[in-house]
């Protein structure tokens, strides 16, 4: 279980203690209501979880942010993939802040996502545009005050909860991903409305919601960056997070493989627990060892992340692939080993095994990774 210095590790148990204690009791209820987890909100922001993102000067923590953000989404997934969500979308709406925003954007949006007392979301997909980011139809026309933007957002993690939205919308519709520029949008701004939540197969705790954009309007002072940087800035924010939802699927599986471990334990057939059988410890070694493995490689990109590595894009796309389709496999695994216990809701495995399934979509499908992977892999000074 090792991915870092003594301070992670201490992270680790701290945040374990809360999982187990605050949020696994609430983990079926959660997911059969559907509702986003505002007591499990208010525990990571008491616990200081939702500050991991950012710098100190603006309220965050001093450490390895990125390390200590997959340890906290790990720990927490493992006993919850919809809670862990909260911290992880808090993450994903600070990157584009954070890496593009100017001093006072920063000032005045960050302290506020740290603390918890604003939500954020990250505005990208729309019904034509998922992978092909090129395709986003949603426009922002240039104003004398700022911009007007219009359009559809869909699957937005948590939309219908954030208070500050970052929406990337085309500035320039005829330059294709070279057009598009991002924004930082208030719930409160004319214009900004939410539409349908979807019904999900799994994490049904954080809303997927519809962003309607219908002439918003966005002060000049909420572009981030330049405009036509929106591609960039989107691309670099995913380098960053990927390696936290390859940490969310990691936990999942964890926590699959302890609940298959200890039923396998106490199930007894033919006179025997089943764990005396070859078949079952095959099954068991098997899913602990591409745990293990998906796990280091994980905590790899963390770093990297933490260094600010040209390395990252390869290695965040490839922590993800392999630890999102580990969690598949070892979740269906998990259910099979507890038979038709494994397919009722008496047992979370069900549940674990419908939230892994998310990991190997957003954030880029593992198809779309193997396109990076293999563009990194093939140019030259390859990542080695």
């Amino acid at each position: 279980m090792e991915c870092g210095s003594g301070e992670l590790e201490e992270l680790r148990r701290s945040v374990r203690r809360l999982a187990e204690d605050k949020i696994l009791p609430l983990a079926s209820e959660i997911d059969a209501s559907g509702e986003f987890p505002w007591g499990v909100k208010e525990e990571l922001a008491r616990s200081g979880l939702m500050a991991i993102p950012f710098p100190s000067q603006y309220g965050g923590v001093d450490a390895d942010n990125d390390s200590a953000m997959c340890v906290a989404v790990e720990e927490i997934a493992r006993v919850c993939a919809s809670s862990s969500l909260v911290i992880q979308v808090q993450h994903l709406a600070a990157q584009p802040i954070l890496l593009a925003g100017t001093e006072s954007q920063k000032n005045r949006y960050c302290p506020n996502l740290a603390n918890g007392q604003w939500l954020g979301a990250f505005a990208l997909t729309e019904p034509g545009a998922g992978s092909d980011v090129g395709a986003i139809s949603t426009l922002a026309k240039p104003g004398p005050e700022g911009y007007e933007i219009s359009g559809r957002k869909c699957f937005i993690s948590n939309g219908s909860v954030a208070d500050v939205v970052i929406v990337f919308a085309k500035t320039d519709p005829q330059a294709g991903a070279r057009g598009l520029s991002a924004f930082i949008v208030e719930k409160s701004f004319p214009g900004f409305g939410v539409g349908r939540i979807e019904k999900k197969m799994g994490v049904r705790g954080s809303p997927a919601a519809e962003i309607v954009l219908e002439g918003c309007r966005v002060p000049r002072a909420n572009l981030l960056g330049e405009e036509g940087g929106g591609f960039a800035l989107a691309m670099r924010t995913l380098d960053r997070t990927r390696p936290v939802i390859a940490a969310q699927a990691v936990g999942i599986a964890q926590g699959a493989l302890d609940v298959a471990r200890r039923y396998a334990c106490e199930r007894r057939q033919f006179g025997r627990a089943i764990t005396e059988f070859q078949g079952i410890q095959f099954m068991l070694a098997e899913m602990a060892a591409e745990l293990e493995a998906a796990r280091a490689l994980t905590y790899y990109a963390a770093r990297l992340a933490d260094e600010g590595s040209p390395r990252l894009s390869y290695f965040a796309a490839a922590a993800k692939l392999i630890a999102s389709d580990t969690a598949m496999r070892v979740t269906t695994d998990a259910v099979q080993i507890a038979g038709g216990y494994g397919y009722m809701t008496d047992l979370p495995l069900e549940r674990m095994m419908r939230d892994a399934k998310i990991t190997q979509i957003y954030e880029g499908t593992n198809q779309i990774l193997r396109l990076v992977i293999a563009r990194e892999l093939l140019q030259e000074g390859r990542p080695s």
